[in-house]
């Protein structure tokens, strides 16, 4: 038979722990009794800036409560100090009733706090109680937000629009197949970061990653670069150097703009993805490499191969699998996704007063076309984290006009053409390109769609 007593003691074993919060008093005075006003909390006290300094690296806090009245600059500078160099925490202010008015307090509250209390509490500290588990619940969804987004951003893989959700299932699927794969888009759209992503989902993940550009070497490099050489192969070859093909043995090898490789080593590189065997320059041993290709380019082969600047059996090689990387204006939604990710990489870790971006820079950044794609987004962000003066980043400090600004209204033909364009984009993006079935899901005739395709200038070698 279970006591009372023996109950009790049970039901206070099985108790979860108290939740902690952090109570930083910079008032004189001794002030309210916070302890007794949060039963159901553990209340930390500190009384200067350099004890919650310390608190709050030893110890996990989600939220923090602050009690001031009047801080001269040094206070005001150490406490902005500590809430920038602190993990994340949501700060709760205590402040005299007629003080939050006050200019430079008003502005520190909405600068850094989550939320303020007026003193004397009274019949609030129930309410203040309820805030805090508030922002200590939002605390603790933030860290399982971020420990997700770990998972999830792998290789920077960010988006969730139709056409790069395409992209991901692709990568999927020729991840799990060992042949050559072609990528093909726009420069800055992330291809090196498709072939990493193909690479780490393979059977080859545990063997190299080795890319080369075969448009940042000299021509009379590429060859060495690529193949190797043996020592006094050509002057200047004072040892022997494996090439970048032999470097990617068990593993992959990433060339990168495909199509500035010159004409003379296409052949080298057919014999390779024919044979699997390579010579070093200046050797005579046949060597047999096991490495995976993926190839990538902004250039469009088939015209390539059609005016004499690509070889054909070369492109039919690379192009077993291949994937189409969409430019980021036609990645509806995920712009905003992208410029926060990289607003949390460039940021985490480090001492910026910044804490994201304004509406009106999102408004910019979904009217912007972003001819330089994924990569001009990168640099305009970069940028503005560090030029900015703003506690929320601008349109400007991104260099963008905000769209009232600099959209004008378009006419009824301008709008009609571009909804033509959009839709035909998705139904053609959910068909796989057959324009048969786009024309089903867009309830017209091919002939139509045809007609339509022609019009806007959609049409290339689009499967029937």
């Amino acid at each position: 038979m279970i006591t009372k007593a023996e109950h009790q003691s049970r039901e206070s074993d099985n108790k979860p722990a108290p939740r902690k919060v952090l109570y930083l008093h910079l008032s004189p005075g001794k002030g309210e009794d916070i302890a007794a006003l949060l039963e159901d909390w553990l209340v930390v006290r500190v009384n200067s800036v350099q004890e919650a300094r310390a608190a709050v690296y030893d110890c996990k806090f989600q939220v923090a409560l602050v009690r001031f009245d009047e801080l001269d600059q040094e206070q005001r500078l150490a406490f902005e100090q500590l809430v920038e160099e602190a993990p994340p925490i949501n700060w709760i202010a205590l402040v005299e009733s007629e003080k939050v008015d006050k200019g430079a307090l008003s502005q520190l509250i909405h600068d850094y706090f989550f939320d303020y209390y007026t003193l004397p509490l009274g019949d609030k500290g129930r309410y203040l109680s309820a805030t805090l588990g508030h922002a200590y619940g939002l605390g603790q969804l933030r860290d399982l937000e971020y420990e997700q987004r770990r998972y999830r951003e792998e290789c920077q893989m960010v988006g969730a629009s139709p056409a790069i959700m395409l992209v991901f299932s692709q990568i999927r699927k020729v991840a799990g197949v060992d042949a050559t794969v072609l990528i093909t888009g726009s420069s800055g759209t992330g291809k090196e970061l498709i072939a990493r992503a193909i690479h780490q989902r393979s059977r080859r993940q545990m063997g190299p990653f080795v890319a080369l550009n075969c448009g940042a070497l000299p021509e009379n490099l590429v060859q060495a670069e690529l193949f190797g050489h043996e020592k006094g192969a050509f002057t200047g070859a004072h040892c022997r150097k494996i090439g970048r093909i032999e470097a990617a043995m068990g593993g992959t090898l990433f060339l990168d703009e495909i199509g500035d490789l010159p004409l003379p080593l296409q052949v080298n590189l057919l014999r390779f993805l024919q044979e699997e065997t390579i010579e070093r320059v200046g050797g005579t041993e046949t060597l047999y490499i096991d490495a995976r290709v993926i190839a990538a380019t902004h250039r469009d082969l088939k015209e390539e191969v059609k005016d004499g600047g690509f070889r054909e059996d070369l492109y039919y090689r690379l192009n077993v699998l291949s994937i189409e990387v969409p430019d980021l204006k036609e990645r509806e939604g995920d712009i905003e996704l992208l410029a926060n990710f990289f607003f949390r990489k460039f940021t985490e870790g480090q001492h910026h007063k910044v804490r994201g971006f304004s509406r009106k820079a999102i408004a910019a950044m979904n009217q912007h076309d972003w001819p330089g794609n994924v990569r001009e987004l990168i640099n305009r962000v970069r940028k503005a984290i560090v030029m900015t003066e703003n506690r929320l980043i601008t349109a400007a400090d991104l260099g963008l006009e905000s769209p009232e600004a600099s959209r004008t209204l378009p006419t009824l033909e301008q709008a009609r053409d571009q909804a033509e364009v959009q839709a035909i984009k998705r139904g053609l993006l959910h068909a796989h390109n057959n324009v048969s079935s786009a024309a089903r899901l867009l309830g017209v005739s091919r002939m139509t769609l045809y007609r339509l395709m022609e019009k806007h200038q959609l049409l290339d070698s689009k499967k029937e």
